[in-house]
C-alpha cells in the first residue's frame, strides 16, 4: 500500500512538472498582467500553462497568447508588450480589441519572435511607422487594422515573409503608395490584402500579378488615382476586388472577364467610364456588382443577366440607358438589392423583377420610368425598401391601395412621381390595416391635392414623413402628435392654413429621450436636398443619422407660435418661413437646446428677439429677416457671426451684424429733464392763432369763388389769359434760340 501511495506521489509530481511553464516566460506574463490598470488578469496558479488565454506545448513552453476584447489597458508609463519579448516560442498572439497604445518600437518586438505565425493587433490605439526591418519567415497572419499607425510601408518590410498569406492595415494613416513589390519579394502564398481606409496616394502599381494566388483585394477609401495595372486581370484566383471611393479612372478591360472566380467587384465612388464589357455575363460567380457613382454609360449588356448568383447589383448615378422592362431580370433569382437610381433607363417597370422573390431592395429613382405600379408586386413578399422618385408614374391613388399590403415595406418614396392627382384622404379608417411596418414615406414634389389624409395617422411605426412642395389644403391635422415614432415632419410648401397646432409640440420622439429610435438598418442608404435640391446630402442607412425636423415653410399659417413649443427639446431642425405668423418669437424657443437650424423669416414676428436664443450653442443657420422686428440684435455667442441678410427686411432692427448702430439712450441733465417736462404742458399758441386766421383767408377767397358768379368767370378768364401769354413767350423764346 505504502510503495503504490509512493508511486502515485512521483507520477503527480512529475506530471505537474511536466505541465508547467518555465520561470522565465512566467515571469514575463506576470509583468505584462502588472502594466494592465484594468481589468486585473486571474493568473494566480503556479502552473501558467493553466492560465486564461495561455497555451503550453509539450515542452512546457507558451506558444498562444489570446486574450481578445478582454478590455485591457495599462498604465501610462509602462507598455505592456515589451514584456512579452521573452515568449521566444510564441506561435500565436491575440490582444485584438483591447485598449493598448503606444508606438511600433513596442510591436517591434513581436514582429521579431522567430516563431511568431499569427499576430492579430487589430482594434487598439497602436501608433507609429512600421520598422523597416523585415517580418518574420515564419509569419503567416499579420492584422494591424483599425489602429493609428502612420508613415510609409517600407518595402524591405516583406524581404523574408514567405509564408505570408494574410496582411491587414486597414483602418489607419498610411501614406505613400501601396507596395508594389510586395508580391515579388514575399510568398506568392498572400491571399489576402487589406490596404483600405488609409491615406495612400498615386496609382496601383504593376506587381499584383505576381500574387497568384491571390484572393482578396481590399485598397479602398484612399486617394489612389489611374487606372488598374494589366497585370491584375492575371490573377484568376481572385474572388473580391474593392476599391471604392478613390480617384480610379479608365475603362473596365475586357480582360477583367479572365477572373471568372470574382465574387465581389466594388469599384463605387470613383471616375470609371465607358461600356460594360458585352461579355460580362462570364463572371457568373459574382454576388456583388457595386459600380454606383462613376462615368459608366451605354446599355447593360443582356449577357448581365447571366450572372445568376448575383445578390446585389448596384450601378446607381451613371449613364446607363435603354428600355428597362426588355431585360429579363427573372434569371436573377437571388436577386435581394437592385439599385439603378439617376440613370437615363426607360420603358415600364420591368415585371420581369416580379419573379425575383428575395428581392429586399428596389430604387429606380431619378429614371424615365412611366406606367401604373402592378398589382404583382405584391409577390415580392421580403420587400421591405421601395423608391421609385423621380419618374413619370401615373395613378397614385392605385399605387397606395396596391403598396399599402406590401406587409414587409419599411420604406417608400414616390417623391416627383405624380402629378395633379389626389391623395387618397381615406380607405375606410376602421378597417384600415396597410402599411403596419412602415418608418418612411416620401410622398414630395408631386403636387397632390386635397387634405393630408387622415390614414396617415394609423402608421404607428412612421419616423419621418415628407409631405413638401404639395398643394395640400386645410389645416394640419393635430392627430400627428399621436404616431408615437415621428421625429420628422415635412409639410413644406403646401397651401395648409390654420395655426401651429399646440398638440404638434407633443411628439414624444421630440419631446423625450426615453423614447429610442430605430436602430434596424434599411436595405439601401437613403439621399436628401437641400437648398432646393442644390446641396445633396447621403445618410447611412440607419434613421439614426436623419434629422429631427419640423418644416412648415412656405405655407398660409397665421397666429402666434405656441409657447408649447418649447417642449420640443431634441427638435433639430426647425423651418417656419414664409407664412403669416404674428406676435413674438417665443423665448421658449431657447429650451430647444439641440437645434441647428432655426428660419422664421417672411412673416410678421414683431417685438425684439429674445436675447436668451443666444444660448443656442449648436445654432449653426438662423434667418429672421423681413418680419417686423425691433431693437438691437442680442450680443454673444454665434449671433455676430451670421450674415447681415438672416436679419435684413427689418427696419428697426439695429446692431451687428446690421450697417445701422444702435441709439444710445439720451443723458440729459436736470435742468433739461425739467425744461422738457415744462415744454410737454406748454400749450402751442402760434397753432392757435395760425388756424383760425387760415380758416378766415381760405374762405374769404374761395367761398367768393363758389358764391359770385361773375367774380368766378372774371377768375377763371384771367388764368386762360395768364396761360395764353405765357405759352407764346416760351414760344418766341424757343425761337430765338
Amino acid at each position: 500500500m505504502a510503495q503504490c501511495l509512493s508511486f502515485l506521489l512521483i507520477l503527480i509530481f512529475f506530471s505537474t512538472h511536466i505541465h508547467a511553464c518555465s520561470q522565465t516566460e512566467r515571469t514575463s506574463l506576470l509583468a505584462f498582467a502588472l502594466t494592465l490598470s484594468s481589468p486585473s488578469l486571474n493568473w494566480t496558479s503556479s502552473n501558467c500553462c493553466h492560465w486564461e488565454g495561455i497555451t503550453c506545448n509539450q515542452d512546457d513552453s507558451v506558444t498562444q497568447l489570446s486574450l481578445p476584447s478582454k478590455g485591457l489597458r495599462h498604465n501610462e508609463s509602462i507598455s505592456p508588450l515589451s514584456s512579452l519579448e521573452n515568449l521566444t516560442h510564441l506561435t500565436y498572439l491575440n490582444l485584438s480589441r483591447n485598449s493598448l497604445y503606444g508606438s511600433s518600437g513596442q510591436t517591434r518586438l513581436f514582429l521579431s519572435l522567430n516563431h511568431l505565425e499569427i499576430l492579430d493587433l487589430s482594434y487598439n490605439f497602436l501608433s507609429g511607422e512600421l520598422p523597416i526591418f523585415p517580418l518574420s519567415g515564419s509569419i503567416r497572419m499579420l492584422d494591424l487594422s483599425s489602429n493609428s499607425f502612420n508613415g510609409e510601408v517600407p518595402s524591405s518590410f516583406f524581404q523574408r515573409a514567405w509564408n505570408l498569406t494574410s496582411f491587414n492595415i486597414s483602418n489607419n494613416t498610411f501614406k505613400g503608395s501601396i507596395p508594389s513589390s510586395l508580391c515579388f519579394t514575399s510568398s506568392s502564398l498572400i491571399r489576402v490584402l487589406d490596404f483600405s481606409f488609409n491615406k495612400f496616394n498615386g496609382s496601383i502599381s504593376p506587381g499584383l500579378g505576381d500574387c497568384s494566388k491571390l484572393k482578396v483585394f481590399r485598397a479602398g477609401n484612399n486617394n489612389l488615382s489611374g487606372i488598374l495595372p494589366e497585370d491584375m486581370y492575371n490573377v484568376t484566383t481572385l474572388e473580391q476586388i474593392s476599391l471604392p471611393l478613390n480617384s480610379l479612372y479608365g475603362v473596365l478591360s475586357g480582360r477583367i472577364l479572365n477572373l471568372t472566380n470574382l465574387a465581389i467587384l466594388d469599384l463605387q465612388f470613383n471616375q470609371f467610364s465607358g461600356v460594360l464589357p458585352l461579355h460580362f455575363g462570364k463572371l457568373s460567380k459574382l454576388k456583388l456588382l457595386l459600380l454606383q457613382i462613376n462615368n459608366l454609360r451605354g446599355s447593360l449588356p443582356p449577357s448581365l443577366m447571366n450572372c445568376t448568383s448575383l445578390i446585389e447589383l448596384n450601378l446607381g448615378t451613371n449613364h446607363f440607358e435603354g428600355d428597362l422592362s426588355m431585360y429579363n431580370f427573372s434569371k436573377l433569382s437571388r436577386l435581394r438589392k437592385l439599385d439603378l437610381l439617376k440613370n437615363q433607363f426607360t420603358g415600364t417597370f420591368p415585371t420581369s423583377l416580379y419573379s425575383c422573390k428575395f428581392l429586399k431592395a428596389i430604387r429606380l429613382s431619378a429614371n424615365d420610368i412611366v406606367g401604373q405600379i402592378q398589382p404583382e408586386i405584391l409577390s415580392l413578399k421580403s420587400l421591405s425598401f421601395l423608391s421609385l422618385a423621380l419618374n413619370r408614374l401615373t395613378n397614385i391613388t392605385g399605387a397606395i391601395k396596391i403598396l399599402m399590403h406590401c406587409k414587409s415595406l419599411r420604406f417608400l418614396s414616390l417623391a416627383s412621381s405624380f402629378e395633379e392627382e389626389e391623395v387618397p384622404a381615406d380607405f375606410g379608417m376602421a378597417d384600415f390595416d396597410g402599411f403596419q411596418n412602415l418608418v418612411f414615406l416620401d410622398l414630395s414634389h408631386n403636387e397632390v391635392t386635397g387634405q393630408i389624409p387622415i390614414w396617415l395617422f394609423k402608421l404607428k411605426k412612421l419616423e419621418v414623413l415628407n409631405l413638401n412642395s404639395n398643394k395640400f389644403t386645410g389645416p394640419i391635422p393635430s392627430l400627428l402628435w399621436t404616431l408615437p415614432r415621428l421625429f420628422f415632419v415635412n409639410l413644406g410648401f403646401n397651401l395648409i392654413s390654420g395655426e401651429f397646432p399646440k398638440e404638434l409640440c407633443s411628439l414624444p420622439m421630440l419631446v423625450s429621450q426615453n423614447n429610442n429610435l430605430s436602430t434596424d438598418d434599411l436595405e439601401l442608404p437613403i439621399y436628401s436636398t437641400k437648398d432646393g435640391g442644390k446641396t445633396g446630402v447621403q445618410y447611412n442607412s440607419n434613421l439614426l443619422y436623419y434629422p429631427r425636423t419640423i418644416d412648415l415653410a412656405s405655407n398660409s399659417l397665421t397666429g402666434n407660435i405656441p409657447i408649447e413649443i418649447g417642449q420640443l427639446q431634441l427638435l433639430r431642425e426647425l423651418f417656419l418661413e414664409n407664412n403669416f405668423f404674428t406676435g413674438k418669437i417665443p423665448n421658449q424657443i431657447s429650451n430647444l437646446k439641440q437645434l441647428a437650424y432655426l428660419d422664421l423669416s417672411m412673416n410678421h414676428f414683431s417685438g425684439n428677439i429674445p436675447a436668451s436664443l443666444t444660448s443656442l450653442n449648436f445654432l449653426a443657420d438662423f434667418n429672421v429677416s423681413f418680419n417686423n422686428l425691433e431693437g438691437q440684435i442680442p450680443t454673444g455667442t454665434q449671433f455676430q457671426s451670421f450674415s447681415a441678410s438672416a436679419f435684413e427686411g427689418n427696419p428697426n432692427l439695429c446692431g451687428s451684424p446690421l450697417p445701422n448702430k444702435c441709439q444710445p439712450p439720451p443723458i440729459d441733465g436736470d435742468d433739461n429733464n425739467s425744461r422738457d417736462v415744462n415744454s410737454e404742458h406748454q400749450v402751442p399758441w402760434i397753432l392757435v392763432s395760425a388756424v383760425p386766421g387760415f380758416v378766415v383767408g381760405f374762405w374769404a377767397v374761395c367761398g367768393s369763388l363758389i358764391f359770385i358768379k361773375t367774380w368766378r368767370y372774371a377768375y377763371f378768364r384771367f388764368l386762360d389769359n395768364a396761360y395764353d401769354s405765357l405759352y407764346v413767350m416760351i414760344a418766341v423764346g424757343i425761337k430765338r434760340m
